[in-house]
């Protein structure tokens, strides 16, 4: 019943996807153990180095002979002004000096051309390892990009948020679209879409892709268990994608406060910012983004925020301090356990074929 021409072309025993959580959250055990398990492990390699992107792949292939894959950020062009740096500074020093940060510290702000560079590195890294599975995010490759990997019988999936974007993941040549719901927990993979026009509910997106495009849909945002894969499927998708269920698993690479947080949170403390990254994301409510809150409209763009807010998040995490770390989930936390990725996938699978459709 769980079987289908998704699954054959992933070569995986059950339609389950694990998200590709840039950060750290994505370790060799939680993508290979997904994997062993009969779901496809996912690299995020977003944040990633080259280097560290490669050593990761070795590592895991010690760990599993079977499929798993990576995710990369797509660089899109971004426009920063000094005045616009010279304000997020100013509304951050008060939260420097609360984590003992050096006000001498100097952000390096990112330019698109290392961005983009460092994608196409990403991406022969890809093909010469042969990994068998990549997916984008926040746009598409170039058709000369996709084309090579292509040719290299690499399988690609879009990630969509909107009907428009996910029939341009199908003429752009995706063998598969991951429709993400506004439920999703962390960076909203919207393209084309502006961020509120975007913020449409899985259960209204799946169907209406379905009828639109004629590749497999994966459903992804605040899918926890058997009970979200079923009624996925039967609204069109062919596998669902979760991050947030992995994300408290024991091989997650996510710090333990962060963890902590979710298994304690309920959804109505989920909130949308931009404070963190300049992209809008959705995470638990916690003083950051309360002390942040009223001004969106001063955040340089993405990834420039993002790398004035990392030394930020860097000593939150090392200080043991909840308050101004980023605590991306989806809006189902109540359904979150600590378990091994084996036991999620083994319990969303027996759930799963006690539901009759």
């Amino acid at each position: 019943m769980l079987k289908n021409e998704l699954t054959k072309l992933l070569n995986i025993e059950y339609p389950v996807v694990q998200a590709p959580m840039a950060g750290g959250i994505t370790t060799s055990q939680l993508v290979s153990a997904v994997s062993n398990s009969g779901g496809l492990g996912m690299i995020g390699a977003g944040y990633m180095t080259p280097d560290a992107l490669q050593e990761q792949i070795r590592e895991i292939k010690q760990l599993t002979t079977k499929n798993f894959g990576i995710n990369l950020f797509v660089p899109n062009k971004f426009h920063v002004t000094v005045d616009e740096v010279e304000t997020a500074e100013k509304n951050l020093k008060p939260i420097r000096q609360a984590l003992n940060l050096q006000e001498e510290h100097q952000v390096k702000i990112p330019e698109y051309r290392h961005h983009a560079e460092t994608f196409n590195e990403m991406i022969k890294i890809v093909i010469e390892d042969k990994v068998k599975v990549c997916s984008f995010t926040f746009g598409l490759p170039s058709k000369e990009i996709i084309s090579e990997l292509k040719a290299h019988h690499i399988i690609l999936l879009g990630t969509a948020t909107t009907v428009r974007e996910a029939s341009e993941a199908e003429k752009s040549g995706m063998d598969a679209v991951i429709v993400q719901g506004s439920e999703a927990g962390g960076h909203r993979g919207n393209f084309i879409s502006d961020h509120k026009e975007s913020l449409i509910g899985l259960m209204s997106l799946i169907p209406q892709v379905s009828d639109h495009v004629r590749i497999p849909v994966i459903a992804a945002g605040g899918i926890m268990d058997g009970r979200g894969l079923m009624a996925s499927l039967c609204l069109g998708a062919r596998a669902v994608q979760m991050g947030t269920a992995f994300l408290t698993c024991t091989e997650s690479g996510a710090h333990p406060l962060y963890k902590e947080a979710i298994m304690n949170a309920d959804e109505e403390e989920m909130v949308l910012t931009n404070a963190f990254s300049g992209k809008w994301a959705r995470g638990i409510k916690n003083r950051f983004i309360e002390e942040m809150q009223g001004k969106g409209e001063a955040f340089p763009q993405f990834p420039v925020q993002n790398a004035l807010t990392q030394p930020i998040r860097k000593a939150a995490t090392s200080q043991k301090n909840r308050d101004y770390m980023s605590l991306w989930s989806g809006q189902s936390p109540r359904l979150a356990k600590t378990q091994s990725a084996e036991d999620l996938i083994r319990s969303i699978v027996s759930e799963a074929n006690k539901i009759h459709i």
